[in-house]
């Protein structure tokens, strides 16, 4: 049986601080989560958020710290990418574990309504942050994923429900408050699950701007496509690659455009966690390759 464990880059802030203090909190399974700085800061901040319910010993505070690993890497520098690669498979030897759940959320936003506000700089970051930096992920970090002859069966009875003991994951409303507990299953097969956005879509674009937000969010969808057909050959069933829009979320990102959101659309980074993991829980291998929205449509290429 081959042991599963998680994958989250960037955790520092934003939905990737949200989403792994809320794994961490809400499954047994170890999690490798990145920071840029500050790795010991992160993760101190993370099992805090982590152990916020007022219910938790110092041994759940303990098990938390035990089992949440942090690692330098920066999505622009291949080669600190290279080296979070290395440190995996030193925490988690290939020969008995497995990447399960991988989240790739790098992202920044330089947005212009016109050509002439196109600043060359900016849009070079915004496709080394936003679509190389996904695929830089991918690149050293697909060989953890499962292969044909890996031992899912575990798992696989996880999200059967004949598991006698499957996580539980916590569900929040739109304001990140606890409003009751539900069992939240793992998926069977393993999901790498990249960052995207509705304004990647061609077909759905009917305002234009944002040049080279669309285009690397585009990019998103495509290197998303490529990888998931790449791990369906080498792994058949065994590991998928969708694509995500998350919505607009209260992040740093989104911060100039909070005012001209309503209110019910605008979201809390534990609301955001919260129908990610939905969405990823309830695809299939069928769904695989496409982009899902946070209500588990597909957005259009």
């Amino acid at each position: 049986m081959s042991k599963p464990w998680i994958f989250i880059s960037p955790s520092s802030r934003g939905i990737g601080h949200a989403l792994t203090a809320h794994l961490l909190r809400c499954t047994t399974l170890p999690i490798l989560a990145t920071a840029r700085s500050d790795l010991s800061g992160v993760k101190e901040s993370l099992v805090a958020a982590a152990s916020s319910n007022g219910n938790e010993t110092h041994t759940d505070r303990e098990d938390k710290a035990s089992r949440l690993h942090m690692t330098y890497l920066d999505v622009t520098d291949e080669p600190s990418v290279k080296m979070a690669s290395e440190e995996a498979a030193r925490i988690f030897p290939p020969s008995s574990h497995h990447l399960h759940l991988a989240f790739a959320l790098p992202g920044i936003l330089h947005p212009e309504k016109q050509p002439r506000q196109v600043d060359y700089g900016d849009a070079l970051e915004t496709f080394k942050v936003n679509t190389l930096g996904p695929l830089m992920l991918m690149k050293w970090f697909e060989a953890f994923l499962p292969r044909r002859a890996t031992d899912l069966s575990h798992m696989r009875a996880r999200a059967q429900g004949t598991d006698p003991s499957p996580d539980t994951d916590s569900v929040h409303d739109v304001k990140g408050d606890l409003r009751h507990d539900q069992p939240f299953r793992v998926p069977g097969h393993a999901t790498w699950l990249t960052n995207s956005a509705r304004v990647g879509s061609t077909s759905d674009n009917g305002m234009g701007g944002w040049y080279s937000y669309r285009a690397s969010k585009a990019g998103v969808n495509s290197i998303t496509k490529s990888f998931d057909m790449h791990l369906r050959t080498r792994g058949g069933d065994g590991a998928t690659a969708v694509a995500y829009h998350p919505g607009t979320v209260r992040t740093g990102l989104s911060r100039e455009f909070w005012g001209s959101v309503p209110e019910d659309k605008l979201f809390s980074p534990e609301f955001a966690v919260r129908k990610m993991l939905e969405v990823v829980a309830s695809r299939t291998v069928e769904d695989r390759g496409k982009c899902w929205d946070w209500k588990g449509q597909e957005v259009p290429p």
